[in-house]
């Protein structure tokens, strides 16, 4: 019989004095880890309902002394949000996309389909992780800026940041190191019953692949939003780029609260986001734990 070693024995816990100590020390725990996580995002959420004098005051008040909800009505129409908003959607979404079928495409072929040369090309894929991101950026730009063989410039056009977004090696990696894990039994089982490799992947693999598509649909969305450097380089003009790049573009003689409420506004979709999937996400990250 095996027991299960913990830092509190189980004897320790069936005692009132250990039980109460334990559940104290554990409560205040969460409280300050929750503290510690919450904090920033109410002071960012109460410093827009503050005047601009009270914003920089110091020292900084906990509670705003007056409430003032305009902070949030003058971001959404001096920063032009709806537009910078729609435009990161756009973005977003394209990169999500396309970074899902071509990604999806590769790790199913590099793991069930067995290609001459797979592991060269697997190997060549993930060296690219030992890349630096900063050093791409410059030969990425004269790419995007000047397309080879078609000679076409993509800057100002969502396709520069649609286009480098699908070639990322870290949610291909993921994506094969879970379709690894699939019994061959199923897909072989599937082939009997006369589905090709194709009908295979859409009806069979797909849906139980399901957590770390999931996974992988988080990282490539929230890349994309909260991606600055890129989007500034490929997007001159102000009407077309992102919220991230317009909040700093536009910041200008702009006053803090206005600025603060426009940071609440922009994150509020990735929070939500979280929020409705974080059961996929955790589902997706322990999927890969165990072999099935």
């Amino acid at each position: 019989m095996s027991s299960t070693r913990t830092l509190v024995s189980p004897l320790t816990l069936s005692r009132p004095r250990g039980k109460a100590v334990y559940w104290t020390v554990f409560t205040g725990i969460v409280l300050l880890f929750a503290l510690a996580f919450l904090f920033p995002v109410y002071w960012m959420v109460t410093g827009a309902m503050k005047s601009p004098d009270e914003v920089a005051g110091t020292p900084p008040t906990l509670v705003p002394h007056h409430w003032h909800l305009g902070g949030y009505t003058d971001a959404w129409d001096l920063m032009d949000l709806p537009t910078h908003l729609w435009n990161t959607v756009v973005q977003a979404a394209g990169a999500w996309l396309l970074q899902l079928v071509f990604c999806t495409a590769a790790a199913y072929s590099l793991s069930k389909l067995k290609p001459v040369l797979g592991r060269v090309v697997l190997g060549g894929i993930l060296a690219t992780l030992m890349v630096p991101a900063q050093a791409l950026v410059v030969p990425k730009y004269l790419t995007v800026a000047d397309l080879p063989l078609i000679h076409t410039s993509l800057l100002n056009d969502p396709l520069g940041i649609w286009l480098p977004a699908v070639a990322n090696a870290f949610n291909l990696y993921l994506l094969k190191r879970f379709f690894d894990q699939i019994p061959r039994d199923v897909l072989e089982a599937a082939e009997i019953d006369g589905a090709g490799r194709l009908r295979t992947l859409w009806s069979i693999v797909l849906p139980m692949s399901r957590p770390v598509l999931g996974v992988v649909s988080i990282f490539a969305l929230v890349a994309v939003w909260q991606d600055f450097l890129w989007p500034l380089m490929v997007f001159s003009d102000t009407d077309k780029q992102p919220i991230s790049v317009a909040l700093v573009q536009l910041s200008q003689n702009i006053p803090l609260t206005v600025l603060i409420a426009s940071m609440v506004i922009a994150s509020i979709p990735m929070v939500l986001m979280f929020l409705v999937f974080q059961r996929h996400i955790i589902a997706g990250i322990s999927a890969g734990s165990t072999k099935g």
